[in-house]
């Protein structure tokens, strides 16, 4: 998507925002309010619920729900939904989401679902239209005269979910693999170029980090700055010990790193154990030089040293790096796919 903003008509005139949000009706048995931290518990078995319906291979945790909640740029009240039943269960919920530090490209990212047993009564697309209203009043309140977007990722085999999507007018714009790789087998032969060291992740290095990844995503389809604090959100799997930097010996910058999560909640639900690649990259100036082939190794021989049998990451697959001929390169194969639905503004 271009970012040439000079014959966009203003954020707010694109946006079309209602003056109000199409609330659904109670006609289907639930009524309606914002989520509440109370609400984990239940959001979470909700989540799940919904998770082994679509035949997902992963499932999220009580503290990736609880940090939906975190972050100065949310709205709670205004962005959230719960449908609750007569008992007080949770059965439907969404959330919307404006990550504030968007430059280039403002963006609206839309969660939600229902449980399998409330659906097929019109709830979804109540609720889909609820958030795509919010979605276009937040977008519309960032007064960022840039291209605008509503997203929602839907798996590839929740097929019931892509067809509510692409009845509200959201379009597939970007597929996505999950690929892994078995680490019962040799592992490449890549190492750091001279002049370039592996480190363990270090707080002191966290803010550098943060300005790397910047800078090395800075011209990724999707991509927009972290904030210090945006930076700091998602890290309920966070895994230090699995997680690496490249850093020059010359300038001791940070040249490239690599993030890892440690999803244990998955390993049932998969069959195997595994470390999650959340993050890699390397800085423009480093580039060419097979520092992410070496990171990568690095991490796959600390995941195989602890006894873990997979490596798993996710990838842009029109991602212009040349990222996923890299994986494929390495022994990754994928296992599962995704797109990103978006009306475009």
């Amino acid at each position: 998507m271009s970012t040439d903003t000079t014959a966009l008509r203003p954020i707010a005139e694109r946006a079309q925002a209602p003056a109000t949000v199409r609330v659904p009706s109670d006609a289907s048995g639930l009524s309606w309010r914002p989520l509440a931290p109370s609400d984990i518990p239940s959001l979470t078995r909700l989540v799940n619920d919904i998770e082994v319906a679509d035949a997902e291979p992963f499932r999220t945790s009580t503290e990736e729900v609880a940090e939906r909640f975190e972050g100065s740029d949310k709205d709670i009240a205004k962005d959230t939904l719960a449908g609750v039943d007569a008992s007080g269960e949770l059965r439907a919920w969404a959330f919307v989401v404006q990550p504030s530090g968007d430059v280039s490209v403002v963006r609206t990212f839309l969660e939600g679902g229902v449980h399998p047993q409330w659906r097929g009564r019109g709830i979804g697309r109540e609720l889909l239209a609820w958030e795509v209203d919010r979605a276009r009043q937040l977008l519309a309140a960032t007064g960022k005269d840039v291209p605008g977007r509503i997203g929602a990722f839907a798996s590839e085999q929740a097929t019931a979910t892509i067809a509510l999507l692409q009845a509200a007018g959201l379009t597939p714009v970007r597929a996505y693999h999950e690929m892994r790789r078995p680490l019962d087998v040799a592992l490449p032969d890549a190492t750091m170029p001279d002049g370039v060291r592996v480190e363990s992740w270090s707080d002191a290095r966290d803010e550098p980090t943060r300005l790397a990844h910047n800078e090395a995503f800075a011209s990724h389809w999707g991509s927009q700055p972290r904030t210090p604090e945006s930076w700091q959100e998602g890290r309920a799997q966070f895994a230090p010990a699995w997680s690496l930097l490249a850093v020059d010996e010359a300038s001791d910058e940070v040249a490239g790193y690599l993030v890892a999560g440690r999803y244990e909640q998955d390993w049932e639900v998969a069959g195997y154990s595994s470390g999650y690649v959340e993050l890699l990259g390397v800085r423009p100036a480093w580039r060419g030089r097979g520092i992410a082939p070496a990171l990568l190794t690095a991490f796959m021989g600390r995941l195989r040293d602890e006894g873990i049998q997979f490596a798993e990451l996710g990838v842009d697959t029109e991602n212009r790096s040349g990222a996923l001929g890299l994986y494929t390169g390495l022994g990754f194969e994928a296992f599962h796919g995704s797109k990103l639905y978006s009306i475009e503004l």
